[in-house]
């Protein structure tokens, strides 16, 4: 899939006054030190489509991008570690619960993770939490050049063992670096496919 236009929509902290069309959405999420808002800009190829912030927690809303004019990329707030006021996230954590919860145009979650560390607990609940309410979603590891191959090959491992203590299978996956644009080709690819089956 090549991105021909990528345009921002809303931002807001309300599902309810979310885009009202039917397109399908994309939702991206993960700690809010991840390189979230970094991945979006490489997938989409806009230097500064989402903000990049030197401090974690920048983004704290529900923000909608149309992309080709046929689907929705949705960044999310990021969670944990979030240099936010305790009231600020118990109040963002609900609008993503919610987001999940009645947002029918989503096809499925990317929940991006640090493959430079071993597995986070926070990003374990999480995920848990998504299979519990039977959201799908895949996993991103983003900033893949920091190691080299087998390390990564590694820290993917084990996420499969701890993964398969709690899931039948290993979730999809995608390894990716903005600042290398590896896996891009692959995410959108997916997402494209997604596309014909919806």
């Amino acid at each position: 899939m090549k991105i021909k236009s990528a345009e921002f929509v809303v931002s807001n902290s309300d599902v309810d006054k979310c885009p009202k069309s039917s397109l399908p959405e994309y939702a991206f999420i993960g700690r809010s030190n991840v390189g979230k808002s970094s991945l979006i800009n490489m997938l989409t190829g806009r230097k500064n489509l989402a903000k990049t912030s030197g401090k974690p927690g920048k983004t704290q809303l529900i923000n909608h991008f149309l992309i080709n004019k046929n689907w929705h990329l949705v960044d999310l707030p990021g969670y944990g570690y979030a240099r936010v006021s305790k009231s600020s996230k118990k109040t963002f954590q609900k609008f993503i619960t919610q987001y999940f919860s009645y947002r029918e145009q989503l096809v499925t979650a990317f929940v991006l993770v640090d493959i430079r560390h071993k597995p986070q607990p926070i990003d374990l609940e999480f995920m848990n939490w998504l299979g519990e309410h039977n959201i799908p979603f895949s996993i991103i590891f983003t900033k893949a050049d920091k190691l080299k191959p087998k390390a990564i090959e590694n820290h993917v491992t084990d996420y499969k063992i701890v993964m398969l203590e709690f899931w039948e299978e290993m979730p999809n996956y995608f390894i990716t670096s903005s600042s290398k644009s590896i896996g891009k080709d692959d995410v959108l690819a997916y997402i494209a496919e997604l596309n014909v089956q919806v």
